[in-house]
């Protein structure tokens, strides 16, 4: 695998799991994507409190926040979250994207992407196609930042 460094257009991403969700190998793959498309990426890991989250994040102030989920618990997480972050006033406008197994079920997870964009995420990335999704995502929010 070759990384490229990190490009004017690049992002600073802060990259997650939140506190019930203890899966690594969805964050190791999510740094590596991000890393080769030339972002710096700060891993927080797994079973992340949502203190250590909104506080990391207020101080690092990403350009990006990717929260993934995979035990099945991500809706209920995500929208426990996604309201600590946008209390904060210095993340109100911050991009908070989520993505993974949302629900134990796919209907459950296509029902999820409703409620958590309602709840403040920018984006909701499930199913077959989410990581072209997402990294089409990405083109687009780095094209944003150079401009």
């Amino acid at each position: 695998m070759t990384f490229t460094a990190a490009a004017p257009e690049a992002l600073d991403i802060v990259v997650s799991t939140m506190a019930s969700d203890a899966h690594t190998w969805n964050l190791v793959y999510l740094q590596l994507l991000l890393e080769e498309h030339g972002h710096r990426v700060t891993n927080l890991g797994a079973c992340v409190p949502d203190d250590l989250l909104v506080d990391h994040c207020r101080r690092a102030r990403p350009d990006l926040i990717v929260l993934s989920s995979v035990n099945g618990h991500g809706r209920l997480d995500g929208l426990r979250v996604i309201a600590r972050l946008r209390a904060e006033p210095e993340l109100l406008a911050t991009p908070t994207v989520i993505g993974g197994k949302l629900g134990i079920t796919d209907e459950a997870d296509a029902q999820a992407g409703h409620a958590l964009r309602e709840a403040g995420f920018d984006e909701v990335f499930t199913g077959t196609g989410a990581i072209g999704r997402f990294t089409s995502y990405l083109s687009r929010r780095s094209t944003a930042v150079a401009a």
